[in-house]
């Protein structure tokens, strides 16, 4: 480091020493709300990886895959595919519920053929079940789960592929009769198209396949996607199924962890081994899309549609303290403290201050983001290409809090506009029908 650069240095950092009263509003946002989930994760992911494996499975339980099937035309049949490889002796049935076959005829005569292409395969069964009427994500579901024979049922996105041990990744899971339900984890399959779709391989590797591997080993998982997650057959019917009105699986999720208060042995569990791959958004305008219907269905699921839910005697003490810190503070409500915060700082402070503090600010956060990843690549992933991911990191802390900036639009659209009932999810007036919260 040259002179300048000392220099520089030097003068940034008496600017913030000059500055107590920014130490006092910003710290404790960190130590209080984000270092706990920092030490929560990364112990969670330490107890996994040094945890006794669980054996191998003697007995193979039967699955039925219930395939979310909208608009993918001939990709249908590549999850499909993948379905029908997996090395998994037991039973597989593949549910292809097409939502609004009539309109998407391309994807209903895409899945027909695949069908017929696997006839011969005795141990996989393959039913197209067209809706003719579209209903949208969540009466698809449904009716798959109605049809359902196995006694396991994992639910996928008909846009999504999968390792070929993924069913037998999760029947190791199972083989715990205490294991309620388990999240899988996906990975971005189209990581090279641009800087998005890098970024999100980051998010995907860090928050989602990381973060839920740590939350899960301390009976605190938040979420099992919607995309990839797996039940027991007559625990989600017994349960209800899946509801109306969008964010379907934090719903479920939520209804399960009331559930298993009555039933303490059982646990919500995350297997980071059994992979899916799926295709992220490539463009601005898509991710903006996505990410404002994610996080807004945040803030109706929380505080509207779950908000007498919300209490130690429904979610346990554990999951009630987790769900309030970091489903509501951190994911609701500090996205818009930092939103404002950044613009008081921008308002009422030189650019030099700004500059110093979001200097500190990228420091502390690529810390963070390069701890987990050293983590993350030496306990659980199983790709020793993902170290290439680590080429990136820089960029990851801005790209985050851009994200956290749009977190924020995403809460006050929702609380404005209601924003859950303008979602591509459903037909509109699946949503407006649904019970208000």
């Amino acid at each position: 480091m040259d002179l300048g650069s000392l220099y520089i240095l030097e003068y940034l950092i008496l600017i913030l020493q000059n500055n107590f009263e920014i130490w006092l509003l910003l710290f404790p946002m960190l130590i209080i709300v984000e270092l706990p989930l920092y030490l929560l994760v990364i112990t969670g992911i330490f107890r996994w990886a040094y945890r006794q494996p669980p054996p191998d499975p003697t007995h193979f339980p039967s699955i039925s895959f219930i395939i979310t099937c909208y608009g993918e035309g001939d990709a249908i049949q590549i999850t499909i595919d993948t379905l029908v490889e997996q090395v998994y002796p037991g039973q597989i049935e593949i549910l292809a519920v097409v939502d609004g076959a009539s309109q998407n005829h391309e994807t209903y005569l895409a899945a027909i053929r695949s069908k017929q292409q696997h006839s011969s395969r005795t141990d996989r069964r393959i039913k197209v079940i067209p809706k003719w009427q579209r209903g949208g994500r969540v009466s698809t579901l449904n009716a798959g789960l109605a049809l359902a024979k196995g006694q396991l049922v994992i639910n996928v996105d008909g846009d999504t592929s999968f390792d070929n041990d993924m069913a037998y990744t999760m029947a190791k899971v199972f083989s715990s009769p205490f294991t309620l339900a388990c999240g899988g984890a996906l990975r971005v399959r189209n990581h090279t198209t641009n800087l998005l779709t890098r970024m999100q391989s980051l998010e995907y590797m860090l928050s989602m396949q990381a973060g839920k591997t740590g939350m899960a080993n301390w009976g605190v998982l938040n979420n099992i996607s919607g995309a990839f997650g797996a039940f027991r057959s007559q625990l989600l019917k017994q349960v209800g199924g899946w509801d109306t009105h969008t964010a379907e699986d934090l719903d479920l999720t939520m209804r399960l962890k009331q559930y298993k208060v009555r039933y303490p042995k059982y646990r919500l569990r995350f297997s980071p081994h059994a992979v899916g791959h799926t295709d992220v958004p490539d463009t601005l305008k898509g991710l903006i899309m996505q990410r404002l219907r994610w996080d807004g269905d945040l803030l109706f699921l929380f505080l509207r549609k779950h908000s007498e839910g919300l209490s130690p005697s429904l979610l346990g003490w554990g999951n009630f303290i987790f769900t309030l810190a970091y489903g509501v503070i951190q994911n609701v409500l500090l996205p818009i403290i930092v939103a404002g915060y950044t613009l008081y700082i921008l308002i009422n402070y030189p650019p030099a201050f700004v500059l110093a503090l979001s200097m500190m600010l990228y420091s502390i956060y690529l810390f963070f983001s390069l701890l987990f990843f050293i983590v993350y690549y030496g306990l659980i992933s199983e790709r020793k290409s993902d170290w290439k991911a680590a080429l990136w990191l820089p960029i990851y802390p801005i790209y985050q809090f851009i994200m956290r900036l749009l977190t924020a639009f995403a809460m006050i659209n929702e609380v404005v506009r209601r924003s859950h009932e303008e979602s591509s999810m459903a037909p509109w007036w699946v949503l407006k029908r649904g019970k208000k919260f």
